[in-house]
């Protein structure tokens, strides 16, 4: 079960004015498109996203939604603040972890992202933090 640091994820009020930002000011750049997550806009739950990259990790930059857990049917990531995401090889041994760590999650499955299952939970300062796993799409 290893895990890698995958992306951040910002909210904003502006998307456009946070991608300019990011863009001009930290010459961030564009990801080659098949390392971006296909969004399953059939949900309907994050409007519009914005993505940059240093090369390495990837920005995910998101309206801010605080509805979004209502509409997702899913208590964690509500989209307020954002999140750090990590990347696993084996989702259900880390599922495993932290039930035996005594960590609630939310588990979102495919909901946001085809071909992620991702996995939502809080730290102790109520920061997000996503752990996915790419999975084939059916």
């Amino acid at each position: 079960m290893k895990l890698k640091l995958h992306h951040i994820n910002l909210c904003s009020s502006n998307v456009p004015e946070m991608d300019r930002f990011y863009r001009d000011v930290l010459t961030l750049e564009d990801d080659a498109p098949a390392e971006l997550p296909p969004l399953n806009q059939d949900k309907g739950l994050v409007g519009e996203v914005a993505f940059v990259t240093d090369g390495d990790i990837q920005m995910h930059l998101t309206p801010r939604d605080v509805l979004n857990s209502f509409r997702s049917g899913h208590v964690v990531n509500p989209l307020e603040r954002g999140h750090i995401a990590y990347r696993t090889d084996d989702m259900k041994a880390f599922m495993k972890h932290l039930d035996a760590q005594g960590v609630r999650y939310s588990d979102w499955g495919s909901d946001a992202v085809k071909g992620w299952h991702q996995v939502f939970f809080y730290d102790p300062e109520g920061n997000v933090i996503e752990v996915h796993q790419i999975v084939d799409v059916e």
